[in-house]
């Protein structure tokens, strides 16, 4: 039986190694959550790992190299990763929409929004009118 499982192991081996396959399984563990919504990794072969993401990510992530590699190398073990391979690849969830800056409210408002008693309607009103002047 033992002669039998190197034969059996070394094609899925080839095509992914189980080092490859712990990253995969474990990417958003390994590099944390916003680091793995932006990137994907792709293989690990003869020290380096591919990692998919786009090209602005990949310049952040070049800066990043020696904390990423001893994150996973503190995962898999042992120094299985000394370089890391960036390949461009379309991010694959929807576009992260960022807060727009809040916009002062003229003082001529500001100044009628004090006579307003209930706060929850006054913090409304504020609201709906910083929407309608940053369309302005």
């Amino acid at each position: 039986m033992g002669g039998f499982i190197p034969r059996l192991t070394r094609p899925a081996f080839k095509r992914r190694s189980p080092a490859g396959a712990l990253l995969m399984a474990d990417w958003n563990g390994i590099v944390g959550p916003a680091i793995a919504a932006v990137t994907v990794p792709k293989r690990l072969t003869g020290g380096t790992l591919t990692i998919g993401c786009s090209g602005p990510v990949a310049m952040e992530l070049q800066h990043l190299a020696p904390q990423l590699i001893g994150r996973v190398n503190a995962a898999l073990g042992s120094v299985t990763v000394q370089t890391l391979k960036f390949v461009q690849q379309a991010p694959s969830g929807p576009p992260v929409s960022r807060p727009r800056p809040a916009v002062p409210l003229p003082d001529t408002v500001r100044g009628r929004l004090d006579t307003v008693g209930s706060p929850e309607l006054r913090d409304a009103l504020a609201r709906l009118g910083r929407g309608v002047y940053r369309t302005r």
